[in-house]
């Protein structure tokens, strides 16, 4: 182990530091004038936040509706006539391992699919718990079981999105103690057959904000089945970032980007994740045009891994289970950027710089890596106004020597000065003919 880890791993043991999200550790005192220490992240943590970018999967009966997966919110799609639907969904064309392939060529390392989605129809067989599931109407199969499968042969991490809000079981608004018994059997059916999993993605407790939910029991059955899975509690677009009950991993960003987490003296170090959806809703419909571009892919990753947290990015397939092609090759395309930038994408750490506009700086080791945004082709070719265009880029907060800049994709060595204190200046090229990465990264030694 090198002498910096060892140090930084007896002063996290003593209780002596915090470790800042600049690269050298320093004290910190609380109002009781004790050290205000980060906690170290426990180890599913720390190897959730290196899968740093996943596919959420809104997937079931709604997809045939066209109305995205709030189609049957009560009082807008009778359940009756949506109980009738349910035959229609036969999942013919599902082939979760070509789901993963896609995921894989994507860069994304993990998938999380909706097991039960809010219209309470389950996509595996819940064992006597109920007949509204998979294998009992519609496709006939555990459509969960082919899923995890699918992932684990394509070395993808299989997580599960499991709803606590559902319209189709008459106990969730009559007799919410009768309601939370079948949610929590529903998933110790998930902890006990389908293997390890990566975790599970809760979504719904915002609908009762004042119910007890009874967290304790629900997260116990996990901690006790699936010890290594990460726990997630979506708290809403109205509350993002929020923490909640204590064995939750992970805090949720739905739709905005995330913001840096502030882990002085908490009690556990958690993670976040911002889940995004390619068009404007959570699913498919034959009249939604409003997607993200590769270009757009790109951005919403790196303003992610700028703060550490991680981008669950949503497709909606189609009734039969085929991905559809559009939100599939702007996946692999962005890819591509992704493979070209696996090392800060993956391992990149949270740093003190600052950079101008979005530009930032994460850390690997004793290395930077410099996020520049909005670098034009050549120059003259373009009116632009704010932080933009080629030239001096001026990063504050880089405290240690510099020997070399240059960029990840050609390998072209960049000018630099070094100013007072720590302050980095970085002569920033314009693309060649033919090329924009959309943001351009430069590694710092």
């Amino acid at each position: 182990m090198p002498q910096t880890r060892r140090t930084l791993l007896k002063l996290f043991t003593t209780g002596a530091v915090v470790v800042a999200a600049g690269h050298r550790p320093t004290v910190g005192r609380d109002t009781e004038g004790g050290a205000r220490v980060i906690p170290v992240p426990e180890p599913r943590i720390a190897r959730f936040e290196e899968l740093a970018y996943g596919m959420f999967v809104h997937w079931g009966v709604f997809s045939l509706m066209g109305q995205c997966v709030w189609a049957m919110h009560p009082g807008r799609f009778p359940l009756e006539d949506y109980k009738r639907q349910v035959p229609r969904f036969t999942a013919k064309e599902f082939n979760p391992r070509a789901w993963a392939a896609t995921a894989r060529r994507s860069g994304m390392r993990y998938m999380t699919l909706t097991a039960r989605q809010h219209d309470g129809f389950s996509l595996y067989d819940t064992r006597g718990l109920s007949d509204y599931d998979a294998v009992h109407v519609g496709p006939g199969r555990d459509l969960v079981a082919e899923f995890v499968e699918g992932c684990r042969a394509e070395g993808i991490e299989p997580f599960l999105y499991h709803t606590t809000y559902d319209w189709y079981q008459p106990s969730f608004t009559q007799d919410f103690d009768a309601y939370l018994e079948y949610l929590h059997k529903s998933i110790e059916v998930l902890c006990t057959y389908y293997g390890k999993l990566g975790g599970f993605w809760f979504d719904g407790n915002w609908s009762k904000r004042d119910a007890d939910w009874k967290e304790d029991r629900l997260y116990s059955i996990i901690r006790r089945l699936q010890p290594e899975a990460v726990i997630i509690n979506n708290t809403g677009v109205d509350a993002p970032g929020a923490l909640g009950h204590p064995e939750v991993d992970c805090v949720t960003f739905e739709q905005s980007h995330p913001t840096r987490m502030d882990r002085q003296g908490a009690a556990k170090y958690v993670a976040a994740e911002m889940c995004e959806s390619m068009n404007s809703h959570w699913g498919i419909t034959p009249n939604d045009y409003n997607y993200l571009s590769p270009k757009g892919i790109i951005e919403d990753l790196c303003a992610c891994r700028g703060v550490g947290a991680n981008l669950l990015l949503n497709i909606g397939p189609t009734p039969e289970g085929r991905l559809p092609a559009y939100e599939s090759a702007a996946f692999e395309r962005a890819g591509g950027w992704v493979d070209r930038h696996a090392e800060p994408i993956y391992k990149g750490k949270p740093t003190a710089v600052r950079g101008p506009g979005r530009d930032f700086a994460v850390q690997v080791d004793d290395r930077l890596f410099l996020f520049v945004h909005d670098i034009l082709p050549r120059p003259g070719e373009h009116v632009v106004t704010g932080v933009a265009g080629h030239g001096p880029r001026v990063f504050a907060g880089v405290d240690r020597p510099v020997r070399s800049v240059r960029w990840m994709d050609n390998g072209e060595e960049l000018k630099f000065e070094r100013g007072d204190d720590d302050m980095l200046t970085v002569h920033v090229t314009p693309y060649p003919p033919g090329v924009n990465m959309v943001v351009r990264v430069a590694e710092v030694r």
